[in-house]
């Protein structure tokens, strides 16, 4: 391999050096690639020829696919989802067998968007697609170790019609993300001066551990906290004394699902979620907490701890939400930082994670299989 290859021969090869392992895709794309790159080259398109990958084997025809490469982005693959026969949502399986950490083979990679989130850690592609109804795009970047973003609900089309999942995309970083996101939601002008997020820095925020009711691990607790204390510290936020303590969203969200939104219930605890979180947000705040109450389970489950407990609210309220790599665990799990912001400030919130990884220490690159 020399310095010119292209973007996508470098993905491609390490799709084949590596998915055999790793077994994030469930097809690869070689030739149509290539011819894809040198179309989106010829033809100066904003995303110059970038490669991506789509989630799960329907991903192809997504919107934020379809957004991508009329922009000129090439889809290299599709990657895993959950096969058939779980009743959990968190891991996957590619096209050579379950889809394992790049972290921690022994440890799944969270889902539903699990391939997605592993193609984009081990560098087999810039970004990915995602959705994401209770946490999957969030969780697998948290347990990945890569910045993912679920945007505002019925912001952009879903096939999805209770109204709980909506597109994300999958970076190593915000920054990384940036170009795949701004095309991907049309959005002119530059984050910074997007929907009332351009304050200066300190930017307002409230952190919560447990938004008043989930169960988090004190380690992965541990490691948000140190790292929200050095954004205090560099001056990047600024906590606020408010109250983001929350009604447990589990039974309101099985109901929305489940078809029945009208719920007595379901529409109480709606309401009352989203009338703290609007007060909460007010001014343009930011809410800051772990992305998941776990660190990474293993293959056979996450036992009785729900993974999404600190990320289905937001997708019941409709907030944006996007989880940063906030540090690691004693055992060597990524943990991830959520960074939840007032709806429609989906460019505002891509700014201010921006500026929390700069104030962070960069995340880094998994090693390659066989050398944990």
């Amino acid at each position: 391999m020399t310095p010119t290859t292209s973007a996508v021969a470098r993905a491609l090869e390490r799709i084949e050096r590596l998915d055999p392992a790793l077994h994030a895709f469930i097809e690869v794309w070689p030739d149509g690639a290539l011819a894809r790159e040198r179309e989106a080259v010829a033809r100066r398109l904003p995303l110059g020829g970038r490669p991506f990958a789509v989630k799960g084997p329907s991903g192809i025809r997504s919107y934020a696919a379809r957004r991508l490469i009329a922009a000129g982005g090439v889809p290299v693959g599709a990657t895993s989802v959950p096969g058939p026969g779980t009743v959990w949502q968190t891991w996957g399986q590619g096209a050579h067998g379950r889809t394992v950490n790049p972290w921690r083979a022994d440890r799944t990679p969270g889902g539903s968007s699990a391939g997605s989130a592993v193609a984009v850690a081990a560098g087999m592609a810039e970004a990915a697609t995602g959705s994401d109804g209770a946490g999957s795009v969030r969780i697998p970047a948290a347990w990945c170790g890569v910045f993912g973003l679920k945007t505002t609900n019925g912001l952009l089309p879903t096939p999805d019609r209770t109204g709980l999942a909506s597109a994300g995309v999958f970076a190593r970083s915000a920054a990384a993300a940036e170009p795949y996101l701004r095309q991907v939601l049309g959005g002119g002008g530059t984050p910074d001066e997007a929907f009332g997020l351009a304050q200066p820095l300190p930017l307002p925020a409230v952190y919560s551990e447990d938004l008043g009711f989930a169960e988090v691990d004190p380690e992965v607790a541990a490691v948000v906290r140190a790292a929200v204390d050095r954004l205090v510290a560099a001056g990047t936020v600024r906590l606020l004394d408010r109250d983001a303590g929350l009604l447990d969203p589990a039974e309101t969200w099985t109901a929305v699902r489940g078809g029945a939104p009208d719920a007595p219930e379901a529409v109480r605890v709606r309401r009352a979620n989203d009338e703290r979180l609007d007060a909460l947000f007010s001014g343009g705040a930011l809410l800051l907490t772990p992305a998941t109450p776990n660190r990474p389970h293993g293959h056979e489950g996450p036992g009785s701890r729900y993974s999404t407990a600190l990320t289905w609210a937001f997708n019941l309220s409709g907030h944006p939400a996007a989880s940063l790599p906030a540090g690691f665990t004693g055992d060597g799990c990524p943990v991830g930082l959520q960074v939840v912001a007032p709806r429609g400030a989906d460019l505002g919130l891509l700014a201010a994670a921006r500026a929390v990884e700069n104030a962070l220490p960069a995340a880094p690159a998994p090693p390659p299989p066989g050398h944990r």
